[in-house]
């Protein structure tokens, strides 16, 4: 029996962890169902959900996250779901939050995200910094406080699956979670702890990140201003 929600994980060369974090999902929380999109990863991430029998989309070539993402989501709504949960493939999101997410959405949000800092301050290192200079920016273009704006842990209800499957540059980024705010959309927060990486490396280094956080600033400050919504 298909369940409400699909877990969707977007998956780039984490042949080092995929294994772990499925595993554990399909071990206990086989109420939920869970998709490996798995994003032209040039080392073993697909052969090994091949070999553990796991329910996998393989992409052909490297997309990036928001292209993995989206095709996940288009593979959610096609398949009827209701609700869908961006979760990484490294370790990160701890699946025990999902079902306070659930309940969460369920009370009429579009939008539920899994925040580190809505109960607890952020840190000084510069990463942090940068989130703070995103939560700024976000009330002041939306009137809206995102205390954890970074968090790849997303919640989505399905007329949000439906607008990201079948539009253009709905990447999963603080960005187009403020230009949604904008259009309307219904956001929530729910407490989450999330664990380090346990293997391999993040693409977001120190030099990574500031470029990111600079880019987002500039999307959200300006660029969402000329964005339409289809």
């Amino acid at each position: 029996m298909q369940s409400e929600l699909l877990i969707v994980i977007p998956a780039y060369n984490e042949e080092e962890n995929i294994e772990n974090v499925v595993t554990y999902i399909r071990d206990n929380y086989a109420q939920y169902d869970y998709v490996v999109v798995n994003d032209g990863s040039k080392d073993r991430t697909a052969e090994i959900c091949r070999r553990k029998g796991y329910e996998l989309l393989d992409l052909p070539t490297n997309l990036g996250l928001a292209g993995a993402f989206q095709a996940g989501l288009k593979y959610a709504y096609t398949k009827g779901y209701s609700y869908a949960i961006q979760f990484d493939a490294d370790g990160q999101h701890r699946p025990e939050f999902i079902q306070a997410m659930l309940d969460r959405i369920k009370e009429g949000y579009d939008i539920v995200i899994g925040s580190r800092f809505l109960n607890y301050r952020k840190s000084k290192s510069l990463r942090m910094v940068g989130s703070k200079i995103l939560t700024v920016a976000i009330k002041m273009t939306t009137g809206i406080r995102v205390s954890d704006p970074t968090s790849g842990m997303r919640m989505f209800s399905r007329p949000m699956i439906k607008e990201f499957a079948q539009n253009l540059n709905y990447g999963p980024e603080p960005d187009t979670v403020s230009y949604l705010l904008k259009n309307g959309a219904k956001i929530s927060e729910v407490q989450v702890k999330m664990e380090e990486r346990q293997f391999g490396e993040s693409y977001l280094n120190l030099t990574g990140s500031a470029k990111y956080m600079l880019k987002m600033l500039i999307s959200i400050l300006f660029v969402q201003n000329f964005r339409k919504r289809g």
